[in-house]
């Protein structure tokens, strides 16, 4: 038999439990657990065999084995002995920290995903560069000045150790004092920033570092969302990894907007201050960088208050990191009483710098780099010209009620010295002298009366002056007065309407518009009569080259302003030759217009222009209601045309006589100002050898010599016109004609000085005004042939036996006797001329009428009712007619 002895079976064991079985607890009924009793222990059957005596009659249960100091399980016991508790606070220490760590753990996986996501999207790092900076277009003026910088940025590049030290300090001490110990991105700034917002409970200021500015302006886009800032950080790293501090700095400074279209700190220094940024001062450079957190609010130009107070705090932060000492930064801050900042001003040079960065395309192709352009500006003259026309426009503008001017100046062969394109470029950079087309009125009619010219009239032409209708169109003159019959030398001195419009149908307006761009006029124009009085629209720059052929001896001119374009190394990319439409009128005509131009200036509408001791002719022009007032004119040396009116294309109480000849006067006397003077061009051209472009007659185009890239040239015998040989003088290095059967120079024709040389007009001038005297010379000094010359016409001069030869002199006055119409009879008489006065230039002119070219206009002409060649007497009549 097997027997199990317990533990209670032992001799002294302690005695059996005697209670009764546990009856279930009724339901619902809870059962309360009881000292020395245990609820639910669950007995291992294997080692215990199970209780003894259960049944419904058995006995009490034996009382189970004591164990030996066994720890109750957890959790299971309900009796088990509680150990010691913690302590309250640091049981939430401990959690605070683990769950603290948990989020650290998550915040981190969480960061880590956003980068890994955000940096995806991002190309591959390999492939990442620089981005290349916008070229910029450095123009210069003729002497090598600084006119401006055009381009995307408006400045070029500077490289760091060009600036003075205390610019990049600026910059660090402003925007990112611990730029030169970060990695790109500043923890410990980002961490102060974060807390300044709590605080604030706002925005208060960025974070981002100058690499991570960089990265945003070279990379990405100005979104302000959290993948474009992880993006920047990322960047940012990876230019700290590639690039030293010097180069992301310069990188920074050459690329940050600081308003005004100016982009990069060359660009801001000269746009605001007019000066280079390698010469900025410690107080202008502040103020530049204090314009970087708000540039349209902080520059000088837009608030100037403003400005200085940036200033104050760039110079404060300067010296407490160190940069610069507390009195450097007393002395170059600016007193908070002053209220404004000395700022450059753009000037009239602004408009000739967009005019040349809109050619450059045309030129040299597009730009991909940085280059030079050199202009024929001249600096004096440019400024010169911007004073006359701000001065006329303060002074007249309010009483004669415009607001606008513009100016165009340029050598007789088109190179263009000062151009104005209106009186305040900052207010407005629309350019009047080049974009605007107006009617340029009766500084038009030189073509209309060229056209007559070639057409065989003279200058003395009769014709009608009187109202006449053409097709339902009849032109009056603007003082609606009428002097009966004039001269053609009349009729554009006087400007009248009625010649202009008779000439333009008879020459037919397709004819008028023939010569006007030969002459240079560019502008698409519509074959219609009132082209004779100048109503179709053309731009100031074109009507200007388009009387330099009158100046210049008949040689058409392509406007110019670049001389040479080069790269930033030096490399040349373009350089300007001297190309152009070559001869476009005839020397006999040309002598003509100008003796017709010039009377215009002399006693006709043009008679306030003043330009002491030179010869000069031009033109004025008013357009309908006076919108538009114009005066183009020239020497032998320039031509210059002025332009006055609105924007808005309102009537004003101008004439072109007024105030656009004042300003002509007063730029031109400046101008020829220490030159000698050189009379115009006129006369003929025999005896003289003359260079002529060669045209190719299928396209136009002048022929180009493919052994120097320059034009053919040929000379021509300026008498005949017919192509001579010629040869280079060893000795004088003048070109001069070859008889083609002898090989010797032939004989009569003068060796040629210049492409265009200048036509003595045998004119004796007082030497104490350089005004023409009224004397007959030999014509010998003139043309070698032995002719009395008129010194207003430059014609021959008959006398009353029909025969060339010396005016008769005066016995009782010792001087030259005047050849006249004799009102009576028609004929010409000789007369004593008027004693002349010292240092006076006679008053008397020679005009001579061909009886036998008599002009045909529309409507039928009449003999003259009075005789308007006497010697100045037709001009005064004229005076009486239409005023002064």
């Amino acid at each position: 038999m097997d027997f199990r002895i317990s533990a209670d079976d032992r001799v002294g064991g302690p005695p059996k439990r005697t209670s009764k079985p546990q009856a279930r607890a009724a339901k619902g009924q809870r059962v309360e657990p009881s000292l020395g009793q245990s609820v639910g222990v669950f007995v291992d059957d294997e080692r215990s065999g199970g209780p003894i005596g259960g049944g419904a009659g058995g006995g009490k249960p034996p009382k189970p084995p004591r164990k030996e100091k066994k720890e109750p399980r957890r959790g299971k016991a309900e009796a088990a002995r509680p150990k010691k508790r913690r302590s309250r606070s640091g049981g939430f220490l401990m959690g605070l920290l683990w769950w603290g760590f948990v989020a650290c753990l998550w915040g981190g996986l969480a960061v880590i995903g956003v980068i890994v996501y955000y940096g995806a999207q991002l190309p591959s790092s390999n492939t990442w560069a620089i981005p290349e900076r916008p070229p910029n277009i450095r123009i210069l003026a003729a002497d090598g000045s600084l006119i401006s910088n055009r381009g995307q940025t408006g400045g070029e590049a500077v490289t760091f150790r060009e600036l003075p030290h205390y610019v990049p300090a600026a910059f660090i001490a402003s925007e990112d004092r611990r730029f030169m110990s970060h990695f790109g991105v500043d923890p410990i700034g980002l961490a102060s920033v974060a807390l300044e917002m709590l605080e604030a409970r706002g925005v208060t200021r960025g974070a981002s570092t100058l690499t991570q500015q960089v990265a945003k302006n070279l990379f990405l886009t100005p979104d302000q969302t959290l993948g474009r800032k992880v993006q920047e950080a990322i960047l940012a790293i990876w230019l700290e990894q590639n690039f030293s501090k010097e180069e992301i700095l310069e990188l920074y400074m050459n690329r940050v907007y600081f308003g005004a279209g100016a982009t990069g700190i060359e660009a801001a220094a000269q746009t605001y201050f007019g000066v280079s940024a390698r010469n900025l001062s410690l107080g202008q450079a502040a103020m530049l960088v204090g314009i970087l957190p708000a540039p349209s609010a902080y520059n000088p130009k837009a608030n100037p208050q403003r400005a200085i107070e940036r200033q104050r705090l760039v110079l404060n932060l300067m010296a407490q990191e160190g940069y610069i000492t507390r009195e450097e930064a007393d002395a170059a801050q600016i007193s908070s009483d002053q209220s404004s900042v000395r700022t450059v001003v753009a000037g009239s040079e602004s408009y000739v710098a967009d005019w040349v960065e809109s050619l450059m395309t045309a030129y040299i192709g597009e730009i991909s780099d940085d280059v030079v352009v050199q202009t024929t500006i001249d600096w004096k003259m440019q400024k010169d010209a911007e004073f006359a026309v701000r001065e006329a426009v303060a002074n007249e503008g309010p009483k004669r009620g415009f607001t606008q001017g513009a100016l165009v100046a340029m050598d007789v062969d088109g190179t263009i010295r000062a151009m104005v394109g209106g009186v305040d470029y900052q207010a407005s950079q629309y350019n009047r002298a080049v974009t605007a087309k107006r009617q340029p009125g009766s500084a038009f009619k030189p073509f209309v009366y060229l056209a007559a010219l070639e057409k065989g009239y003279t200058p003395d032409t009769l014709a009608e002056d009187a109202q006449f209708e053409y097709n339902g169109w009849s032109p009056r003159n603007a003082s609606g007065k009428y002097a009966g019959t004039v001269t053609l030398r009349q009729g554009l001195a006087y400007s009248l309407n009625t010649i202009a419009g008779r000439l333009a149908i008879d020459v037919t307006p397709a004819a008028v518009i023939d010569v006007a761009t030969r002459m240079g006029i560019s502008s698409a124009m519509t074959p219609v009569p009132s082209i004779g009085l100048g109503t179709q629209e053309v731009n100031l720059l074109e009507l200007t080259s388009a009387y330099a052929p009158f100046a210049n001896g008949g040689n058409g001119v392509i406007p110019n302003v670049i001389t040479k374009i080069t790269s930033k190394d030096g490399t040349a990319l373009y350089e300007a030759s001297n190309a152009g439409p070559g001869r476009v009128i005839d020397p006999h005509v040309l002598a003509q217009m100008n003796d017709m131009l010039e009377t215009a200036v002399e006693v006709g509408t043009g008679r306030g222009a003043n330009l002491g001791g030179w010869q000069f002719g031009g033109k004025t022009g008013t357009s309908q209601e006076s919108r538009d007032a114009v005066f183009v004119g020239y020497t032998s040396a320039m031509v210059t045309g002025v332009w006055l009116g609105n924007d808005d294309n309102k009537g004003t109480k101008l004439s072109g006589g007024n105030v656009p000849v004042a300003i002509w006067s007063e730029f031109m006397t400046k101008a020829h100002a220490g030159k000698s003077p050189v009379q115009i061009p006129g006369g003929s051209y025999a005896g003289q050898v003359i260079p002529q472009q060669l045209i190719d007659l299928n396209t136009g185009q002048p022929i180009i010599d493919p052994a120097t890239g320059q034009p053919q040239v040929q000379y021509v015998d300026g008498g005949t016109g017919q192509p001579v040989q010629t040869m280079v003088d060893p000795a004088t290095g003048q070109i001069i004609a070859i008889d083609p059967a002898t090989g010797q120079p032939m004989q009569g024709i003068a060796p040629i000085q210049s492409a265009n040389p200048p036509i003595q007009s045998g004119q004796m001038v007082d030497a104490a005004t350089g005004l023409p005297v009224e004397q007959f010379v030999d014509a010998n000094q003139f043309n070698g042939g032995g002719q009395a010359i008129d010194p207003v016409t430059g014609f021959p001069l008959q006398d009353q036996n029909n025969g060339f030869g010396q005016a008769p002199i005066d016995p009782e006055t010792g001087m030259p006797m005047m050849l006249v119409v004799d009102p009576t009879t028609g004929q010409q008489v000789w007369v004593p001329s008027a004693p002349l006065a010292p240092s006076q230039p006679v008053q008397n002119q020679q005009v001579f009428v061909d009886n036998n070219a008599q002009f045909a206009p529309p409507a039928p002409v009449q003999q003259p009712e009075q005789v308007y060649e006497q010697p100045r007497a037709q001009r005064t009549l004229m005076d009486l007619i239409f005023g002064e």
